[in-house]
């Protein structure tokens, strides 16, 4: 059973992704905060973009890191924080379209490590959703103290 040993979680999900640079800097939107599973949005622009307008694969990579992090975050203790210890990319389309839809959750949680999957959804302009990719993550707990050294 998935289960958070924070009551707070969203608030600690919450300003840890104000601290989240490079989210920020693509412009992906968290929609949906529960715990073990996080959704959200890119409005896809220029510059998310490679030849023939798909979607780069570091995009779509990262979008996935993101979520399933996050996803994980909202588990542990408000003391810990996660890190990516493993991160897989299965590419199955080509993104192409006006927005990105991602869904990222803890399949499996432990104490040290957590289990994560995603999914990366295109959105074309009448609505039309493709699945361009899945991806699977291994999330090692560390405590705070590490984290600073």
């Amino acid at each position: 059973m998935i289960k958070s040993y924070n009551p707070q979680f969203r608030n600690t999900v919450k300003e840890k992704l104000q601290r989240q640079f490079y989210m920020h800097l693509l412009g992906f939107e968290i929609e949906t905060i529960e715990e073990g599973f996080i959704e959200g949005r890119l409005k896809l622009e220029e510059k998310h973009k490679q030849h023939k307008g798909f979607v780069h694969g570091g995009v779509t990579a990262t979008l996935a890191d993101i979520v399933m992090g996050f996803a994980a975050v909202s588990l542990v203790p408000a003391d810990q924080h996660v890190v990516t210890a493993d991160l897989r990319v299965s590419y199955l389309n080509p993104g192409v379209g006006v927005e990105l839809f991602v869904k990222g959750w803890v399949m499996k949680q432990g104490k040290m490590l957590n289990f994560c999957e995603a999914e990366i959804f295109s959105i074309d302009e009448q609505g039309q959703k493709t699945l361009i990719a899945k991806a699977s993550s291994t999330m090692a707990t560390i405590q705070a103290s590490a984290a600073k050294s």
